[in-house]
């Protein structure tokens, strides 16, 4: 996408990787980092960049889902995005992220839920900038009666 207009720019620098700290350019987000005991760390108070992908990924894919909703005069309710991230290792020991996508519409039926969240998937940023790259579970939860 070398002609993309951008629109908007973030930019953070992380100092010490996993173990150190991240901040935005605007100051806005200013965080400790720690590696989890999962992946050798010591756990620690700090965030990590698995945390940050799965607040980004919800945030990001729940408004894909209402302009989707909006362009279709769908009213979504009090909708919420849940994204799992995990991180492990492929079968070339590598390390690999997958996440996972839990919608709930309360206001929908589970067709139209489904319709919904499969063309979010289609125009999210982060959905297309992981597309083919990660395994990305997409999951309509709805209310059991």
């Amino acid at each position: 996408m070398r002609n993309m207009k951008a629109l908007y720019k973030a930019k953070a620098t992380a100092t010490g990787g996993r173990n150190g700290s991240v901040s935005t350019e605007d100051g806005t987000l200013d965080f400790d980092l720690s590696i989890p005991k999962e992946l050798g760390g010591s756990g620690g108070d700090g965030a990590n960049p698995e945390q940050f992908f799965a607040a980004g990924y919800s945030a990001c894919f729940g408004s894909a889902l209402a302009h989707v909703a909006r362009s279709k005069k769908v009213d979504l309710g009090d909708y919420t995005v849940t994204a799992t991230v995990k991180i492990g290792k492929n079968k070339e020991d590598l390390f690999q992220l997958a996440v996972v996508l839990d919608c709930y519409l309360p206001t929908v039926d589970i067709k139209q839920g489904e319709k919904l969240v499969n063309e979010a998937h289609e125009v999210c940023p982060y959905s297309r900038a992981t597309k083919d790259n990660i395994d990305v579970t997409l999951n309509l939860l709805i209310d059991e009666d």
